[in-house]
């Protein structure tokens, strides 16, 4: 073979070496963006997903703050009807059958609210409180200690940290 020759077929073998360097670069660097693509999408469902499972979260406390709004709203409607009973319970009668079976309905009734967490608020001889009880009369010295409650007028309630409806009291004044 010519030395021509020769230098030929090394500028061919150079050419296509250079050549394959190249479409080699071209490939790796399509994959390092294809890679890149990936990520960016894996860190995007990732977000959809953390963004959703915040959504499901959010309703789920949304949905239980309106089901216990609800609840309480019922109850408020309850407690006039347990002060009509309480004043059944108080007033004389002949007939003891009626009577008994007004107290336990009345007591099916209590236990029913004392099983959803409603308390009564009932604090007479303790010092008045204006978060949980409403002052609608002064008492004497005689009645008590001052600044304490002598008299509940109409019982209070409460269902967990949330006042249903303040007690009517009669507070010694100071």
């Amino acid at each position: 073979m010519s030395p021509k020759k020769e230098k030929e077929i090394l500028q061919e073998e150079t050419a296509e070496t250079e050549e394959m360097q190249e479409v080699e670069e071209v490939q790796e660097d399509e994959l390092t963006k294809v890679q890149k693509q990936a990520e960016e999408y894996l860190n995007m469902a990732q977000r959809v997903q953390a963004d959703f499972d915040n959504f499901r979260k959010r309703t789920k406390a949304t949905r239980a703050e309106a089901f216990e709004d609800g609840a309480r709203e019922f109850i408020k409607n309850l407690l006039p009807v347990v002060d009509n009973i309480e004043r059944a319970l108080t007033q004389p009668t002949e007939d003891e059958s009626f009577k008994t079976g007004v107290s336990m309905i009345y007591r099916q009734l209590m236990d029913t609210l004392e099983k959803r967490g409603v308390e009564v608020i009932d604090r007479q001889g303790e010092k008045f409180d204006p978060n949980l009880e409403n002052a609608v009369m002064q008492g004497t010295a005689d009645e008590g200690e001052p600044g304490t409650v002598c008299t509940v007028l109409q019982k209070g309630y409460k269902m967990g940290d949330f006042v249903l409806r303040h007690a009517m009291v009669k507070v010694v004044e100071e």
